[in-house]
């Protein structure tokens, strides 16, 4: 995803945020929604916004919900602070400018728009005929729909989700199986990135629920972060791991850039193998089949309390996993940082992580 497209989404789901169940601001459109009267509210004052309001009176008190529903009663928007925590002027006239493009029909949600974006602060139009609230942001219309129309979608995503986590474990221990028998190719690797990535996307679409269920989505919260558990980790592991070997001061740089490189891979792209390999650095038409072979960052990750400064040292010192495996405690011992008692426990963590992986294979 795109920095842009990053912070437009941050920027939504920040607002969305204010306007979920269990606030105050939601409290208040609802009782506006229920008592069939309507509004316009505007989400925050500065010059710009005083230039397009006519009419009214400045009130400048604090925000409550009771406060909005009795104002909405009244003709006119309602303009509140960026936060949401003062309602500065009531029953104003909005004048945007007529030339700003809408395809908005009713008079309520044409001016809403063109006010979204002639300032640049979010708008709530409440329709009382079609009884519906409707934020208006960077030029984008968002219904606010009930939580339990929200809750059924995330439902279906999450089980989505916990279909593509299996096979996701299902892929990574055969690829942990492979290494340890150094018969990985470029496609077994792609297939794991692929699923992380998978399982990424539809975990952010998750968020982006839960943010609207606002305190209704505390529960799937909860199984969406036992789901997710340890994929940020894994995907940056494992591109540390197959990246090809070039000079270690641009190490963390070239990551960067290739986690960005899959950041922006579209639906289509994410779904074709060998776009997935380019990413890791093995372009061409052949490459998928072709051997590769680990680091050792993602095994040694497992290895109970092994910081990640001594990993570093000991994936520079040796090379790659199979040479890792092959060390010898005096060999551990001999890279700075290792001694006695932690060479033998990476020594014995890397033989069990080693034979559990051929078992769960195998057996």
């Amino acid at each position: 995803m795109a920095n842009n497209d990053k912070g437009i989404d941050e920027r939504r789901r920040s607002i969305l945020a204010k306007l979920a169940p269990g606030t105050d601001l939601r409290d208040g459109l609802e009782r506006i929604l229920r008592g069939h009267t309507g509004g316009l509210i505007v989400l925050g004052s500065d010059a710009t916004v005083e230039g397009v309001c006519t009419g009214g009176f400045t009130l400048d008190v604090e925000f409550s919900a009771t406060r909005l529903r009795e104002l909405a009663k009244m003709d006119g928007a309602i303009v509140l602070d960026r936060a949401a925590n003062k309602i500065v002027r009531a029953a104003v006239h909005l004048v945007p400018d007529s030339t700003i493009p809408t395809n908005e029909s009713g008079t309520r949600h044409r001016t809403a728009q063109r006010v979204a974006r002639q300032t640049g602060f979010p708008v709530i139009s409440i329709s009382k005929s079609m009884r519906i609230i409707a934020l208006y942001l960077d030029g984008v219309r968002y219904v606010l729909e009930e939580s339990a129309v929200i809750l059924s979608k995330a439902n279906q995503a999450l089980a989505t989700l916990e279909r593509y986590k299996l096979r996701l474990d299902e892929v990574s221990g055969t690829l942990s199986a492979l290494e340890i028998e150094d018969l990985v190719t470029a496609r077994d690797v792609a297939v794991v990135v692929q699923r992380l990535e998978m399982v990424r996307r539809i975990a952010g679409e998750i968020e982006g629920y839960v943010v609207e269920l606002g305190t209704d989505g505390r529960l799937l919260s909860l199984q969406l972060a036992e789901l997710v558990a340890g994929v940020e980790e894994d995907r940056d592991l494992i591109i540390r791991d197959y990246l090809p070997t070039g000079a270690t001061e641009r190490r963390p740089r070239r990551v960067a850039e290739s986690l960005a490189a899959l950041d922006r891979l579209s639906p289509a792209d994410l779904l074709d193998l060998p776009a997935v390999a380019d990413v890791l650095g093995h372009a061409g038409s052949d490459a998928l089949d072709g051997p590769v072979s680990p680091k050792g960052f993602r095994l040694l990750a497992k290895v109970p309390r092994l910081p990640a400064s001594v990993v570093d040292r000991l994936v520079d010192h040796f090379g790659s996993l199979q040479k890792l495996l092959a060390a010898s405690t005096d060999d551990l011992q001999s890279v700075g940082g290792v001694g006695e008692s932690r060479a033998r426990s990476v020594r014995e963590g890397l033989s069990r992580l080693a034979e559990a992986s051929i078992l769960e294979r195998y057996v």
